[in-house]
């Protein structure tokens, strides 16, 4: 195996085109066709991880967060960041972040926050916009089903719970070619009339290139007529945070115990009890504060996530619970999933968790 077939595996689930707009996420150092070794899997890729690597013979590092966020100048060696990537570099270690597009996936990592607080009925709790595509193009009568199916077999035409979708409408299709024309129906300098099937069909934004490659290998003309516009729609399968609800209402107070054993948090930093019961629970794991409203009006009695500052918890407003549990605290467990993504189904490289504990803040 090369190191491409993990990341072919990796963007099947993820794929990188839902990853926010300003992170920097794929393969960030190495070759994509270097043999692989193994697989090494972090949250955070520092210079102790990529010695874990070179001891565990892995010449790939699966990590969450980027160690490249914003462009590197210079390789002096002068930052950990340059310095991690120097050693990466000199020992032939690929590194590879995930970052917002695992962020962004419903099974990603906030769904794994909502496994260890055993959450039920989970929904996103911002679905991405313009996540959702639609391709309409025309096509002579008689090939229309061939057509329909090919873009269905690549996941097209899915619709929550339902497949196959397309709307189709008949009409007359016209066209002249010139000289240097080549139809495939009608004659050169002569306008034709063919009976076409318009087809509208939506799909997922990280099918496009197959969409249009799958239009073209189908369609019979030389030059085929087609438009792919970006939908308003949101896909409620795809999006940043979670929410869920408890099994049975608890106290403020008895679930924030459980949730400071839960998430292994050894401080958690908190807006003022409202003192009512809670069960309906908003996660996102990271930085969320953005996400504060969404909550709200999600009608959410606690909001778990991290990096809150202090104006932060005044927008609570006696209405929801804001959480702080750590930024590491809240994202740990995302390497747990990455390696049973990997390890699913899958034997034939090695793949190693990480040791070292990456998080940055102590307390006294």
């Amino acid at each position: 195996m090369i190191i491409q077939d993990v990341i072919n595996h990796l963007e099947n689930f993820a794929p990188l085109a839902y990853a926010e707009d300003f992170d920097n996420v794929g393969l960030l150092v190495g070759d994509r066709n270097t043999k692989l070794t193994g697989v090494l899997i972090t949250l955070d890729t520092l210079e102790a991880v990529v010695d874990e690597a070179i001891e565990n013979n892995c010449n790939l590092i699966v990590s969450f967060h980027p160690i490249i966020f914003k462009g590197l100048k210079k390789l002096t060696g002068k930052t950990y960041v340059e310095r991690t990537v120097q050693k990466a570099i000199k020992n032939d270690i690929a590194i590879y972040a995930i970052h917002t597009a695992l962020d962004n996936h419903i099974n990603g990592v906030n769904a794994i926050i909502c496994d260890q607080l055993e959450l039920t009925n989970r929904k996103i709790l911002i679905p991405q916009a313009e996540a959702i595509k639609k391709l309409t193009t025309y096509v002579p009568k008689a090939e229309a089903n061939n057509l329909r199916q090919a873009i269905f077999n690549i996941g097209a035409g899915t619709i929550g719970n339902y497949s196959h979708c397309s709307f189709n409408i008949e009409g007359i299709g016209t066209y002249k070619g010139n000289q240097n024309a080549n139809p495939t129906k009608g004659k050169i300098g002569e306008t034709h009339f063919e009976e076409e099937t318009q087809i509208s069909v939506t799909f997922t934004k990280h099918l496009e290139s197959k969409v249009i490659n799958t239009l073209f290998k189908n369609h019979s003309y030389e030059e085929v007529a087609y438009e792919i516009t970006t939908l308003e729609n949101k896909n409620q399968n795809i999006g940043m945070g979670m929410i869920g609800s408890l099994k049975k209402p608890m106290s403020e107070a008895d679930f924030f115990k459980v949730l400071k054993i839960k998430m292994n948090s050894k401080c958690i930093r908190h807006s003022k009890f409202t003192n009512k019961p809670v069960q309906k629970i908003a996660v996102l794991g990271g930085s969320g504060s953005f996400a504060i409203q969404a909550a709200k009006a999600a009608k959410a009695d606690v909001f778990i996530t991290s990096d809150l500052k202090y104006h932060d918890f005044f927008s609570a407003e006696n209405s929801i619970v804001l959480a702080d549990i750590g930024h590491y605290e809240s994202e740990q467990y995302t390497k747990n999933g990455l390696l049973a993504l990997l390890t699913k189904k899958n034997s034939k490289f090695a793949v190693v968790l990480s040791k070292t504990n990456t998080n940055p803040v102590k307390y006294f």
